[in-house]
């Protein structure tokens, strides 16, 4: 018969209502709690004695109900529901209340629901796990059962004292309990007590059937050696278990076979088991199966394959991070989960070093480096292991550069970053080379703070080593810090000549010092700006610049600190070049002036052009600077206000130099006067700038110009950077100026003749009489000096310039008025815009018939005499304004007046030797008694010889080779036909006697003849005929005799 025991009497009250005494046993039946009112009344089973506590006051007619898991009591009374430590008897969480009364309650074995049986039928679940603390609810654990205090211990893995405590409550028990038998023989078995394990498996069993106590058999056999005993052992717990522990089980039957040996055969089992959840949305399932297959990977050394399973672990770990079965295979078995990761990095890491698989173990490191100091700590892993003195670290670290530099050199900034950032997190014993090195990948990304950080460091970690001045240097200049880069740089020389390493000091010579740099950069600038015009205006401030002025900004600026931080290797003088010439680089002004225009003393006093008195020509040239200043550029010069006219050796220096100027320019601004807004085609070539003499060499000389009306718009809204490339703009002008596109777009003065030149000029008008001549100085690359109070003679000292230099003559074919300067020169260009005679070409089969005729009638002893005589001449030159000009003289036998015209203009008729009957008119009065005093000269030597005759005059493209008197070419043609030299034209093969007999052809042909008088001193002058002189050429009866070759001196 049971035994049994009177507690006491549990009515607690007398009176009638009460019923039902309220009682709740502890989940380890040791402890009976019987609550009455105000009251809780524990009952301690194995020790025989009993206390109580205090709860809330009742009415004597309200119901009371308690429920324990052994940790708290739920207490209800009338509508609420209280919540009481077990050990500390004080209440904890919130009351829970209801609007009915509470009939009952009851709580889920683990205590995490309260239910609630309300008045009316009614129940209502509570999760306590939103009002207590996770240590009041029951771990749990499948198939396990133990007490805290046990718990702790076994968790400790303090297996002496788990084995004590369970012991003891072995002891105090008036009955055995299966479940303190089994976990005593899992202890004993893991303190290799084998037999006494077997012993208490074998009571547990007894006791009751159950899974645990058939697992602590199993472990308990295989701790014997019994592998084959110890899985039929296990296969018992499969009989004595619920359903839905089967999985559980397998599981631990799989760890039992791995620990048995089999450890593939049990790894492939846990994988089926995994597999088997995969598909479904088990999540604790899959977090158990992954835990534990990544226990067994690394206990097989399978660390490449345990650790993506211990990561994913991470993921798919509970928010509580509480996995009671993970805890019960910890018990049974010894396994540790808590900070297995790092453990198998630390493992995993080794491996690969062993195997040279550097570059992954640093992957894993870093990983272990990741972890709290806390986890680290509760792992196997030493401190110095990760300490970033040990070897194994400086090893990370070093191949961490190497990949760092690998990265660098395929322009992988990124990464290169990332694998220096790691190693320096490593904390190597030399971290300077790892800051420099992340300050330069950092530089390539212009990171320039990042890197000038880095630099900084590596400066601070190492003051001896050049190379963090180096990245300094380079972090500072990519942060257009220029002056503190330049310091840097020249720190870096201190490091490399006083290091104590003979290699690096040798590196000395592959440097340029700053003051090196500004020593061989200097002349190069001064003579990029001796090409440039010499004031200019500052378009930001207004003030007018020289060129020490413009040095001197320039070296105070950012372009020329950027080009001194930047040459540091070695000198790059096209580099140089490149950057003075865009600093420099500066715009022209083309304008009409139009009055009192501001001058250089006016800007002068005021110190700026934005300061100048409020007009419209200082408006004027206030656009002009402002559109400079959109264009990107600095310096802008105007011939208003740049050009101190009081000095007359800056005055020359200008007009001298300034076709160069407007060629050189970076973009010539042409202000239209007279053009409306909006322009339309055709109001260029109809404003008076088109009339202006200095315009000429304004519109041939840039390769860039802008053209803008009155209101400083784009001409016909062409917004493109250089209208030489508008096709519209340039046919307008070819058209107006009739001469071919391409040569406006592209043009030099070897592109076009000294006639055509001449032509263009005769056109355009000037203020002041001097300018005719000295505005076409840069078209003809004259090197006549400007003296303006010369007068007319200006141009008499160009033409004479022209004609001395290249022996050109075609200055002379024209009619009107003799120039003072010399008779043969005109008193006006404006006759070269007449066109004058030019002969027909005589060639190809015309020749060869004249020839034929010629060589009939002709000895050859008198053709050879003529083409000597004729080859022998010198080219026309000019001393002390006489001309002496080589010709073919033909002598007037007869003169008289045929008519007489207005204006004292006779016709006159003169007998010609050789020749006949020649009319011409003229205003000057001529002896008509003195006919002998008359000659008709063929200058046009050039024509007469041929291109076959291999001889030349001079050595200046400008010599016109079209003709005798030039041609016009067409307007409107991209093709630019500069003449050729004419050594450069290949010659036919022909004897002296052809050749002479082509020269007697050719004088043959019509030609346009000079009318000279002879002076008293045998000096000739011209007689300056109102129309061209033509003749016929020579008779047919040709003598040697017939041909007078001289040279004659014109005044």
């Amino acid at each position: 018969m049971a035994k049994s025991r009177l507690i006491q009497d549990l009515a607690g009250s007398t009176g009638p209502s009460r019923l039902v005494t309220p009682l709740a046993w502890s989940s380890d039946g040791l402890q009976l709690f019987v609550a009455s009112k105000g009251k809780i009344t524990c009952f301690n089973v194995s020790k025989s004695s009993s206390s109580e506590w205090s709860i809330h006051q009742t009415q004597s007619q309200s119901r009371v109900s308690i429920a324990s898991n052994g940790r708290f009591i739920a207490c209800s009374a009338g509508s609420s529901v209280s919540l009481w430590d077990c050990v500390s008897h004080k209440r904890i969480g919130n009351i829970i209340t209801h609007t009915a009364e509470i009939r009952s309650i009851t709580l889920s074995p683990s205590g995490g629901y309260l239910a609630c049986g309300l008045k009316g039928r009614i129940i209502i679940t509570h999760n306590l796990r939103d009002i207590l603390p996770p240590e009041y609810f029951d771990y749990g654990f499948p198939l396990v059962r133990v007490s805290d205090e046990v718990l702790k211990s076994w968790t400790q893995d303090d297996q002496t004292n788990t084995e004590m405590l369970l012991s003891e409550e072995i002891a105090r028990a008036l009955t055995p309990n299966h479940y303190v038998l089994a976990n005593r023989a899992l202890i004993r078995a893991r303190l290799k007590l084998v037999a006494l394990a077997i012993e208490d498996a074998n009571q547990s069993l007894q006791v009751q059937p159950s899974p645990i106590g058939s697992i602590a058999m199993a472990v308990a056999l295989l701790g014997q050696g019994d592998r084959g005993g110890a899985l039929c052992a296990f296969d018992l717990a499969f009989h004595d278990c619920e359903l839905h522990d089967h999985r559980i089980l397998l599981l631990l039957k799989s760890i039992l076979v791995f620990e048995s040996g089999n450890e593939e055969e049990a790894i492939m089992r846990v994988e089926h088991l995994a597999a088997r959840v995969n598909n479904t949305k088990d999540g604790v399932a899959t977090y158990l199966y992954t835990q534990v297959l990544g226990v067994m990977y690394m206990k097989k050394e399978w660390y490449g394959r345990a650790i993506p399973l211990i990561e994913r672990a991470k993921n798919l770990a509970p928010k509580d991070k509480r996995c009671p079965h993970l805890m019960m295979i910890s018990l049974i078995f010894g396994w540790s989960f808590n900070v297995l990761d790092i453990d198998a990095q630390q493992r995993l890491c080794e491996t690969l070093f062993a195997k040279e698989r550097t570059a992954e173990a640093v992957e894993v490191l870093l990983n272990v480096i990741g972890k709290s100091d806390e986890e680290i700590q509760r792992s196997n892993v030493t401190a110095g292991w990760i300490a970033g003195t040990s070897l194994f670290t400086q090893r990370c670290a070093m191949t961490l550069m190497r990949v760092g530099d690998e990265a660098f050199a395929s322009a992988k900034h990124d990464d290169a970053i990332t694998q220096y950032s790691v190693a320096l997190s490593l904390s190597p014993s030399t971290p300077a080379g790892f800051f420099f090195k992340r300050s330069r990948a950092r530089a390539a990304k212009r990171l320039w703070e990042d890197a000038l950080q880095d630099a900084i460091e590596a400066v601070k970690t190492d003051p001896s080593d050049p190379w963090g001045y180096e990245a300094k240097h380079a972090a500072l200049h990519g942060a257009e810090r220029y002056d503190e880069a330049i310091d840097a740089f020249k720190s870096m020389l201190h490091a490399i000549e006083h290091s104590h390493y003979p290699a690096i000091r040798q590196l000395r010579k592959n440097y340029l010092s700053p003051s090196e740099t500004i020593a061989a950069v200097n002349p190069i600038v001064r003579r990029i700006l001796e090409g440039c015009p010499l004031v200019v205006i500052d378009v930001e401030t207004g003030r007018l610049c020289d060129g020490p002025e413009r040095m001197r900004i320039f070296k105070a600026g950012l372009t020329f600190k950027e080009l001194i931080s930047s040459m540091t290797g070695e000198l790059d003088n096209e580099r140089v070049l490149r950057v003075a010439a865009k600093f420099f680089g500066y715009t022209m002004f083309s304008h009409v002036w139009q009055g009192n225009e501001p001058s250089f003393q006016d800007v002068k006093v005021v110190e700026s052009v934005w300061k100048l008195p409020d007009t419209p020509l200082s408006e004027k040239l206030r656009n002009f600077c402002k559109e400079t200043r959109k264009l990107g550029y600095n310096w802008a010069w105007s011939d208003t206000c740049c050009i101190d006219k009081t000095t007359s050796s800056v005055l020359d220096q200008t007009l001298t130099s300034m076709y160069k100027w407007y060629a050189d320019s970076a973009a010539t601004l042409v202000f239209l006067v007279g053009v409306a807004h909006p322009s339309k085609l055709g109001d260029l070539t109809r404003s008076p700038w088109m009339t202006r003499a200095w315009t000429l060499q304004e519109l041939l000389a840039p390769k860039v110009i802008l053209f803008y009306d009155f209101e400083w718009k784009p001409y016909l809204g062409n917004t493109s950077t250089n209208h030489k490339e508008s096709m519209e703009i340039m046919q307008e002008l070819a058209e107006a100026i009739k001469i071919p596109r391409g040569t406006i777009v592209a043009f030099s003065p070897a592109n076009l003749g000294v006639r055509e030149k001449l032509r263009l000029a005769s056109t355009r008008s000037v203020t002041v009489e001097e300018d005719v001549a000295y505005s076409l100085i840069g078209i003809f690359k004259s090197g006549i000096k400007p003296h303006y109070t010369e007068g007319a003679d200006a141009l008499g000292h160009l033409l004479e310039e022209i004609v001395a230099r290249t022996g050109e003559v075609t200055v002379l074919a024209w009619s009107g008025k003799s120039s003072s300067y010399n008779s043969c020169l005109p008193a006006s260009l404006s006759v070269y815009n007449q066109t004058s005679y030019s002969p027909p070409s005589l060639g190809g089969q015309e020749m060869e018939t004249c020839t034929t005729e010629l060589r009939r009638r002709l000895l050859p002893q008198v053709a050879l005499d003529i083409y000597e005589r004729i080859n022998s001449l010198q080219p026309a030159r000019f001393a002390t304004c006489r001309l002496h000009l080589p010709c073919i003289v033909f002598p007037v036998e007869r003169l008289g007046i045929r008519e007489t015209y207005e204006g004292n203009e006779k016709l006159y008729r003169a007998r010609v030797s050789d020749i006949g009957n020649v009319d011409f008119t003229t205003v000057d009065h001529l002896l008509l008694n003195q006919p002998q005093k008359l000659v008709l000269v063929h200058p046009w030597i050039h024509h007469i010889r041929g291109s076959s005759s291999g001889v030349t005059w001079g050595g200046d493209s400008e010599l016109d080779t079209d003709s005798a008197l030039g041609s016009d070419h067409g307007a409107g043609s991209d093709e630019v036909s500069p003449p050729l030299p004419l050594h450069a034209i290949p010659a036919p093969q022909i004897d002296d006697y052809t050749r002479g007999l082509q020269m007697i052809a050719r004088l043959g042909q019509p030609f346009n003849a000079l009318l000279l008088a002879q002076q008293p001193n045998g000096e000739y002058k011209r007689v300056a005929a109102e129309n061209d002189i033509v003749v016929s050429g020579l008779r047919t009866n040709i003598t040697s005799k017939s041909i007078r070759v001289k040279v004659l001196e014109i005044l």
